[in-house]
């Protein structure tokens, strides 16, 4: 297992992002600063045991994707803040460098849940 945490709760504006145009979600530590917060799903802080690449498997509230591609930025951010942004437009390469491109079914609202957990491996 390459990151493990647990999804401790989601700021006001944080599903906004799931629509058929933007079709991605922020996430962070839950100690992320409230401006950040307000967009972001937060989660428990965790080691990055190792660093995510294509073919890897991304699991978000028991549902599974394949990583497409990795942004440079997304591994600084998420080893040290538990952050990036997570799309899920199943494209081949990022289109941003923060970004974990994943492929397949789109999150909807009402998959996430408090305590659904956030894995790579």
């Amino acid at each position: 297992m390459k990151y493990q945490s647990t999804i401790t709760g989601w700021g006001e504006f944080a599903m906004d992002f799931l629509n058929p145009t933007a079709n991605f979600i922020i996430i962070f530590n839950e100690d992320a600063p409230p401006e950040l917060a307000e967009i972001s799903f937060l989660h428990t802080k965790s080691d990055l045991k190792g660093e995510p690449k294509p073919g890897d498997t991304f699991r978000i509230c028991d549902k599974e994707y394949t990583i497409s591609d990795v942004g440079w930025e997304a591994l600084n951010t998420l080893r040290e803040l538990g952050h990036c942004t997570v799309s899920f437009q199943g494209r081949d390469t990022v289109q941003r460098p923060g970004v974990i491109e994943l492929i397949g079914e789109p999150m909807k609202p009402e998959d996430f849940y408090v305590g659904g957990k956030i894995e790579i491996e």
